[in-house]
């Protein structure tokens, strides 16, 4: 039996789940909130919603914590990191929303068009002033969905059904499949100089945060409508204020704030905003999908399944020898995935030697690591199904051919610019390690900031790399070069202690016979 502690409210069919597990199951009143550290010290299992901030601290008061469930998509609230040190498990409940949030999409759309809450407003002191409230229609207005994974499709949908034009940009998706979808594919720019309406269906990530900044507000069609039911900070609200106030955006409604509940009012008492307070999960259907998923997630990860939500490492028993594969495989495709340029087309998975127990979780790990742009919304169950959907080739196969390596984890990425691929294998049985970069024999450490340098084999690339990094403050931790036998060109895979700025990966890319430079950030190992 296993002691699962929920220190927020949580919805009664969840939690009745739980129960009759025949689990010991510990609600937290709000008043016993400062004793958490220790209620948990003993428990398996932690449940929360956004109430409860996971810190590392608690996290590692939780002496015997198995698993935190994360009632809801969002884990902005759950130090995952350390979670992941500590070898306990975060599980979410993802799609359990999809339905609410594309709704409440729609619901600030319409309260924005036809002026709907300051009409109210003023009608309930006694007035009626028609003339005063004049809206704008839909019919024959442009659609523009950033991000069009399964809500911002969902929201095309509906989109369509009041007769509107649907333009979509979502930088993992190829053009044939956005068309596919009765949209017109665009680049960020062109939806945002055509949209009339303006909607982000985005996770919040390193790539997105601040998406829409002053540069690209500024740029907006002219009397546009806004609407972000996606998280707060893909929108920078300093410059949404400035473009209300100019008037180039007309209104906007707001759902998400980069500080929830907002200190800075300033958007939220726009006259011409429709405010919500993250309500996108906000309804009876979505709250009871909500606690179910998350009960069954959290209940399958304590029995030992993979088949969970995971948004950290795949759960795995104690002792286990083939979870560092996982990270192997994640690593590997993760890194395969971001030296891409396009729409992702095709994972290729390759392994040699591994126990075939192992075949399947490591190949999933792989894919949902190349996919890795997709945040915190593919996991380990869901890998597969998301690939299907974005119309993304996924090959597997087990090689008995002769490998450098006993064994070695193969994985290739293929968009419309062309095919990366990079091979892996674990050192000392624990430590994942590169030892093939496309066609290279490369041997690195996928951790931390790397820059990947392409340059023609001529003396003195190496020495003028070292130089203008130096001369930028940027230190390098280690470097490892490889060239191609019969062939003048060679590549350079720096491990930076800092990532370089945009005027450093400028100044290595004039240096001469540098033929192409990227920056990438593959996480800890």
């Amino acid at each position: 039996m296993y002691k699962i502690v929920v220190s927020d409210p949580l919805e009664a069919t969840g939690l009745a789940m739980l129960r009759d597990s025949g689990h010991e199951v510990i609600e937290v009143a709000a008043e016993d909130k400062a004793r958490l550290p220790e209620i948990i010290a003993d428990a398996d299992a932690l449940v929360v919603r956004s109430g409860t901030k996971v810190t590392a601290d608690l996290l590692r008061a939780g002496k015997a914590l198995r698993v935190v469930g994360r009632a809801g998509i969002g884990v902005d609230n759950v130090d995952t990191r350390a979670a992941t040190e500590l070898g306990i498990l975060v599980v979410n409940a993802p799609t359990a929303n999809l339905i609410s949030a594309t709704e409440h999409t729609f619901a600030l759309l319409l309260a924005v068009a036809r002026n709907v809450p300051v009409a109210d407003a003023d009608i309930k002191t006694g007035a009626w002033n028609r003339k005063k409230f004049v809206g704008t229609e839909l019919q024959a207005k442009k659609l523009g969905v950033i991000g069009f994974g399964r809500i911002g499709q969902a929201v095309a949908r509906r989109g369509r059904a009041f007769d509107m034009e649907i333009l979509a940009y979502d930088p993992h998706l190829d053009d044939d499949h956005i068309r596919a979808r009765d949209a017109l594919p665009r680049s960020l720019d062109a939806l945002l100089a055509e949209a009339d309406v303006i909607t982000l269906h985005v996770p919040l990530t390193d790539g997105t945060r601040n998406l829409l900044d002053a540069e690209r507000l500024g740029a907006v069609k002219q009397g546009a409508i806004l609407i972000n039911c996606a998280r707060g900070g893909v929108v920078d609200e300093d410059a949404l204020y400035a473009q209300l106030e100019s008037g180039r955006i007309a209104a906007a409604g707001v759902d998400v704030f980069a500080e929830e509940p907002p200190t800075d009012r300033r958007i939220a008492d726009h006259p011409r905003v429709v405010a919500t307070p993250h309500l996108g999960a906000q309804t009876r259907e979505a709250q009871v999908r909500i606690s179910t998923q998350t009960a069954k997630m959290v209940l399958a990860a304590l029995g030992g399944s993979l088949a969970v939500t995971a948004v950290n490492l795949p759960f795995r028993p104690a002792g286990t020898a083939g979870e560092p594969y996982l990270v192997l495989a994640e690593k590997l495709g993760r890194l395969a995935g971001l030296l891409g340029e396009g729409a992702l087309r095709r994972v290729a998975v390759e392994l040699h030697g591994l126990d075939e127990a192992l075949h399947v979780p490591i190949q999933i790990a792989a894919l949902k690591g190349a996919m890795g742009f997709l945040g915190e919304g593919v996991n380990y169950v869901n890998a597969d199904t998301l690939a299907r959907e974005r119309g993304i080739e996924v090959v597997r196969s087990v090689s008995d051919a002769a490998a450098p390596y006993p064994n070695l984890v193969r994985v290739e990425v293929a968009d419309a610019q062309g095919s990366h691929m990079v091979a892996g294998t674990l050192f000392l049985d624990r430590e994942p390690r590169i030892v093939t970069f496309d066609d290279y024999p490369l041997e690195f450490r996928p951790k931390g900031h790397l820059l990947i340098v392409r340059n023609q084999d001529i003396p003195g690339v190496v020495g003028r790399l070292g130089t203008t990094l130096g001369e930028a403050g940027v230190n390098i931790a280690e470097i490892h070069l490889a060239r191609r036998p019969q062939s003048d060109q060679a590549v350079a895979v720096v491990r930076l202690d800092q990532e370089p700025s945009d005027e450093v990966v400028t100044a290595v890319q004039a240096i001469d016979g540098v033929t192409h430079v990227r920056k990438l950030y593959v996480g800890r190992v």
